[in-house]
């Protein structure tokens, strides 16, 4: 039974893992040189007080191959549970081979095991070393942008760490359930697709950011964590406020403007025509000592929820051990359909 799996599979295998094997070398190649760029402009740029400048144009610089590298990882399990996945149970199902393998001594549950046990295992190998890979190519890139893109922020968090195996091993299980459910490849891959987006989508916005409790800051607005101040109209306060957290790596959840009664409200309404918030130059906002004076003495407080950087791995071993407990509990239910219902 293993021969005869492998023998299905190893067409679709060889494709993928050659493809991961092309990108590691290329990524061997040039990640070396990538990190003694990025050290040697760090070490040049530290004695002269900031590497601000430095940073921000080195992540300018490689931002379009480090994008590139974070939408393949994201992709390689969705493309898994599409071409993986949906076709496994489906394509035996459609040529009707399936009950010649259950006719030559083989169990069902042992025909559904081998091929759950082979080819999932070789879908979280895929991710694992995709992931592992642009991981170690795009750590200086990280460093460098850390701060506009944090590694905890969905746009990231899906292509590090060990998350991508968990994701993978998701797709894959939920693929082939609703391959066994559907019957026909076609309409099996379209919505495992569906169902496979709409799932990473909501993660990030419903269920991650609950995980851990995040950490609640209250604080005045200041010249010195001020982030932004956006003038929406300049006949029609209020000003939209946000401020830095003190970690600058950290995902953050929300940015608040509260008043003197503790009540969230759009923004801060100050003058900008009189007073010492005026805009004496527009568009430019005022940054006056007494503008944020009188900001202070009106009550307006900002209040911020965010994750830290130092969550990351807890949540990546949350949100895998998440995937990993749903896909075994899709397989839990393909072995007691394929026994129970599947004829």
């Amino acid at each position: 039974m293993i021969w005869l799996t492998w023998r299905q599979f190893r067409t679709q295998a060889a494709v993928v893992f050659a493809a991961l094997a092309a990108l590691a070398a290329v990524l061997a190649l040039t990640g070396p040189s990538l990190a003694h760029d990025y050290a040697t402009g760090i070490a040049a740029c530290t004695p002269h007080g900031g590497c601000s400048t430095f940073t921000e144009q080195f992540f300018n610089d490689h931002q379009t191959l480090y994008f590139a590298l974070v939408a393949v990882v994201m992709f390689v399990p969705a493309l898994i549970g599409l071409f993986w996945g949906a076709p496994l149970i489906t394509r035996e199902l459609e040529a009707g081979t399936h009950r010649l393998v259950w006719n030559q001594s083989i169990t069902r549950t042992r025909w559904l095991a081998v091929k759950l046990a082979l080819t999932g295992l070789a879908a979280m190998a895929a991710a694992g070393l995709g992931s592992l890979a642009v991981t170690w190519w795009s750590s200086p890139i990280d460093k460098a942008g850390f701060s506009r893109f944090p590694r905890l922020s969905p746009l990231l968090f899906d292509a590090r760490g060990i998350a991508p195996i968990g994701y993978a091993a998701f797709a894959f299980a939920l693929g082939v359930t609703i391959g066994m459910l559907i019957r026909r490849t076609l309409p099996a891959m379209a919505i495992t697709l569906t169902a496979f987006a709409v799932i990473q989508i909501a993660m990030p916005l419903l269920i991650r950011p609950h995980l851990i409790a995040p950490v609640r800051l209250t604080t005045a607005i200041t010249a010195t964590n001020l982030n932004s101040f956006l003038i929406q109209s300049h006949n029609n306060p209020p000003v939209h406020v946000t401020v830095r957290v003190p970690d600058p790596g950290a995902w953050v959840l929300s940015n608040q403007t509260i008043n003197a009664a503790g009540h969230v409200v759009s923004g801060v309404a100050v003058s900008l025509d009189t007073g010492p918030c005026a805009l004496a130059a527009p568009p430019l906002p005022p940054f006056s000592p007494a503008c944020f004076a009188e900001i202070s003495q009106l009550g307006y407080r900002q209040q911020v929820a965010y994750q830290p950087t130092s969550r990351f791995w807890a949540f990546q071993w949350y949100e895998t051990a998440i995937f990993i407990t749903l896909a075994l509990g899709l397989a839990g239910f393909c072995f007691w359909w394929i026994r129970r219902r599947l004829t």
